[in-house]
């Protein structure tokens, strides 16, 4: 059994059609799953079923909807429900240096819809953020829709369920490297789609934008992740003197999008300088704090508002001793507090009594020269503020584009290398924003680097153990451009060596809090499939020859095992094992064996199932066969044999054939 791109299967496993689309998306799938009455026995939906179930539950019925629609909107759906159509390389030495062997930082070369749909089984739900700065589609930016599928009319109009006219002229944009909005929500739309999967239940995704696609961006946002899971829409004021050569307002600002899987866990803030400088007094152990007035102000401070927050408070200056009270009575040597408002009406306090009496430590009376009278004042420790919530408005000084291109230049590069890089200091807002210290954060735009940039220095210096898996394209540099002069012939060389450099500035520069610290990274690209690698019998024109797996070399081989591994779940950093059966040699990871060379044979078979009853650590549950490198008699042999073995260890082992 085959399955079309390059993946063949075991009948548990789905199997695509010849365009590489999935059959069954994942949200059908899990509808058949969960409902099976709302479908026929053809496999047809039903809907008035679905309504019934919703109707005899408590939620309520929208009667108003609405969506963004534009021309190639069914496309990029299809898109986002096409399997890859290429396989993962590794670079295996560079991956094997010192300060990368044991790393679990990624760097990955290629186009990030093929690269996220091939992290899609491994890192499903594993990714706790991603932060993403795409194009922003200004005209100036170098965007265009850039797609290389080839589908016919008719092909199209099949797949997407549209009119051939409506894929007629979806087939005309795409090949005219358009920077519409439609171009650009058709880019975006799969890239967010396949993201969402990857994130965990309690992730958040952050992106940077402007105001040519923000209107688009949120709405496409609210479909992909849902209008009830949109956190905020912050105003990242990243250039407070505003652009020079705007024409009417000086823009100061972008923004950054934030939206939750379901329920993002927040972690801490760290308060700005605006903040930290009003704690100017330090108690008698040490702790920032400042005064706060306990009288309550505004709205609803009369007495007569709430009577339950008017209270005394009894203060004896020689002993310090201090009580809140509902009786008017004043012992001797105590004065009485009372909340007076400015007109010298009674007010209100802040805190019931029960409260104030809970956290009477926290309290101060002071007379207060300017209004000749005493006062009950609340000690705000600054340490209370890790869990303070940031507002929507980032004014801090490093979010400023400046710092970005000054950290740049800092790592020995020129500026003009790569125009106006992120700062540090986003990325490592957005992480304390709900990053923990050993959490997995994703960038499939990774442009200059700032992102692994900023998790190394965030890790350096709080001896966290966070991880970066961040993409770029190979995108050409303008071969009269400072960044070729300089000898980076695409984007992806400027990343590499970013992260490189800041890593060695990191080591050199920082006193590590562990000494461990991973400062390395793997490297990891997409490659094309083999020629022929597809084809199927029927497709063939006159006189030509099917793929012959057998002619694949060690280093090929090598793309499909990675491809495979990823494919079944298992993450590109971990390191495969060698196993010896007899003289053959087969690839472990963790509890998958996959056997790709060529030359297996009866003894391999033998010392493969004396293994599996006789080796209490060897306990397999999937043994993957590369079936192009194995003689049909071998097939049956290890067919039968894997039936009649005794299985002491009563192992259920997946056994698959794929081609």
């Amino acid at each position: 059994m085959r399955q079309k791109q390059g993946i063949a299967v075991n009948k548990k496993e789905i199997v695509s059609d010849n365009t590489g689309i999935t059959a069954n998306s994942k949200q059908l799938a899990i509808l058949k799953q969960n409902f099976p009455n709302c479908f026929d026995k053809n496999g047809a939906f039903i809907p008035h079923k679905m309504m019934e179930i919703v109707g005899k539950s408590d939620l309520d019925l929208s009667r108003e909807s609405y969506s963004l629609n534009w021309l190639g909107k069914s496309y990029a759906r299809l898109l986002a429900n096409e399997n890859p159509q290429t396989l993962l390389k590794e670079d295996k030495e560079y991956n094997a240096k010192e300060a990368n062997k044991n790393s679990q930082n990624i760097l990955i070369k290629g186009d990030n819809l093929e690269v996220l749909k091939h992290l899609k089984n491994a890192y499903s739900e594993k990714i706790k953020m991603i932060y993403i700065d795409p194009p922003y589609n200004t005209g100036n930016d170098g965007f265009v829709y850039n797609d290389d599928r080839k589908f016919t009319t008719y092909q199209l109009a099949k797949l997407a369920g549209i009119e051939e006219g409506e894929a007629k002229r979806i087939l005309e944009f795409t090949a005219s490297k358009s920077n519409s909005h439609s171009a650009w929500l058709t880019f975006m739309y799969p890239r967010l789609y396949v993201a969402r999967e990857l994130l965990r239940e309690d992730g958040v995704i952050f992106i940077s934008i402007d105001d040519n696609e923000q209107a688009q961006l949120k709405m496409v946002c609210d479909e992909v992740f849902g209008e009830e899971n949109c956190v905020a829409t912050i105003s990242n004021i990243n250039n407070p003197k505003g652009r020079s050569d705007d024409g009417h307002i000086a823009t100061a600002h972008e923004y950054l999008l934030v939206y939750k899987k379901s329920e993002p866990k927040i972690f801490g803030w760290k308060p700005d300088e605006k903040i930290t400088k009003r704690y100017n007094k330090l108690d008698k152990n040490g702790k920032k704090y400042r005064e706060i007035d306990l009288r309550k102000t505004g709205d609803n401070d009369r007495r007569e508002d709430r009577p339950n927050l008017f209270y005394y408070f009894l203060y004896n200056k020689k002993t310090q001793d201090i009580y809140p009270t509902k009786d008017e009575n004043i012992p001797n040597d105590y004065i009485q507090i009372k909340p007076t408002k400015e007109n010298n009406e009674d007010g209100n306090w802040r805190w019931e009594l029960k409260t104030s009496e809970k956290k009477l430590n926290l309290l101060i009376p002071k007379y207060m020269t300017v209004r000749k009278k005493w006062g009950i004042f609340e000690k705000d420790l600054l340490e209370n503020k890790e869990n303070v919530k940031p507002t929507s408005a980032w004014t801090m000084k490093n979010v400023n584009s400046e710092r970005g291109t000054e950290q740049f230049i800092n790592l020995g590069f020129k500026k003009e290398v790569f125009p106006k890089p992120k700062p540090i200091g986003l990325i490592q807002n957005i992480m304390e924003f709900g990053l923990d210290k050993s959490d997995l954060i994703l960038d499939f735009f990774a442009g200059s680097g700032t992102t692994a940039h900023a998790v190394m220095a965030l890790n350096a210096e709080d001896g966290g153990n966070r991880r970066f898996i961040t993409v770029q394209i190979d995108e050409p540099t303008d071969p009269k451009s400072e960044a070729r002069k300089a000898g980076y012939e695409t984007i992806f060389d400027i990343t590499k060596a970013r992260i490189e450099k800041a890593a060695a500035k990191i080591k050199s520069e920082t006193n590590l809090v562990n000494q461990n610290q991973d400062l390395g990274f793997k490297i990891f690209e997409t490659t094309p499939l083999f020629e022929g690698y597809l084809d199927e019998i029927d497709d063939l024109e006159e006189g030509q020859t099917l793929f012959n797996g057998r002619d694949l070399n060690d280093e090929q081989l090598g793309y499909l095992l990675t491809t495979w591994k990823t494919y079944d779940g298992i993450t590109l950093t971990e390191d495969v094992s060698l196993l010896k059966f007899g003289s053959y040699t087969a690839y472990t990871y963790g509890k998958n064996v996959y056997c790709m060379d060529k030359d297996f044979s009866s003894e391999a078979l033998s010392a493969f199932i004396k293994a599996l009853d006789e080796d209490p650590t060897f306990q397999p549950s999937k043994l993957v066969l590369f079936g192009y490198n194995f003689q049909s008699k071998f097939l049956r042999e290890t067919a039968e044999g894997l039936k009649s073995y005794k299985n002491k260890k009563s192992i259920e082992l997946d056994v698959v054939v794929r081609y």
